[in-house]
């Protein structure tokens, strides 16, 4: 168990990041494995390089996470390589835009299965690891789109909003061994974000800068803010916190009038 005077000391504790091996989930990874933790990551494919901090590696288990079978299994493997499971962080996710009126029903289950369900089977094997140990935290990864969608986000904007709900019904009903809660994340400043731009508008960077003039805080986030929230929740310091929704927004979005009502040189050149 982690001293609660020093909170941020995860050695000795293990912990499965799920999409653990690129974008957030690296970040998330890699500050566990910073603060001591031993960290195995999963997703379909093992990645170039995988997360490292201090020396230390990350594991990896290859597993399709939709499939309840194979999300067991990767649990499985990482209570078997570190003696258990303190801390399973549900990263695996995302959606490319897509219009409602036309998408298929087959990209419409896709997406359903790979936000909502695989949070759900890998979230019940580690419940089950954990319960038997006594104790353990959930950490799901969401979205703003779960609770204010946009357009071409029909698919996922619902799927999120399930997880959302999924993340309080099973701190119900897990606690007071586990506890499982949910991080909301709104826009991150990541590489994938910057070549989405890029290549939507042809403008790249400049987009970029004008989307933080859209947040309060005056930023996107970084991947490690979005990381700092999992330890965070993790950690002594969140010991009575079960079934919250942890919001990594920076305050969220300024709605379309205000900035509609401001002149381009305030709003950061959005008008």
């Amino acid at each position: 168990m982690t001293d609660p005077l020093h909170p941020w000391d995860f050695k000795g504790r293990a912990v499965l990041v799920t999409g653990g091996g690129r974008g957030i989930g690296r970040v998330i990874a890699t500050r566990f494995l910073a603060s001591g933790a031993d960290v195995m990551v999963c997703g379909r494919t093992e990645p170039e390089q995988l997360p490292e901090a201090d020396g230390r590696t990350a594991a990896f288990v290859a597993a399709d996470l939709r499939q309840a079978d194979q999300a067991a299994a990767a649990v499985r493997a990482a209570a078997e390589a570190f003696g258990g499971l303190d801390v399973l962080v549900n990263n695996a996710g995302g959606s490319p835009a897509a219009d409602a009126a036309t998408m298929s029903t087959r990209f419409f289950d896709r997406v359903v299965a790979l936000n909502l369900h695989s949070a759900f089977y890998v979230a019940q094997a580690a419940n089950a690891v954990m319960q038997e140990r006594g104790r353990g935290c959930i950490v799901n990864i969401g979205s703003l789109s779960g609770h204010d969608p946009s357009p071409g986000t029909a698919a996922y904007s619902a799927a999120k909003a399930g997880l959302l709900m999924l993340t309080r019904a099973l701190a119900l009903e897990w606690a007071p061994a586990v506890r499982v809660n949910h991080v909301t994340v709104g826009q991150v400043a990541t590489e994938g974000m910057a070549d989405w731009y890029a290549s939507a508008a042809e403008a790249g960077e400049d987009v970029l800068k004008r989307l933080d003039h859209t947040v309060p805080a005056g930023r996107m986030a970084s991947p490690e803010d979005v990381a700092s929230a999992c330890v965070y929740l993790a950690s002594p310091l969140a010991g009575y916190v079960n079934g919250a929704d942890l919001a990594v927004t920076g305050g969220g979005e300024f709605p379309a009038r205000f900035l509609a009502s401001l002149p381009p040189s305030a709003a950061g050149g959005t008008r």
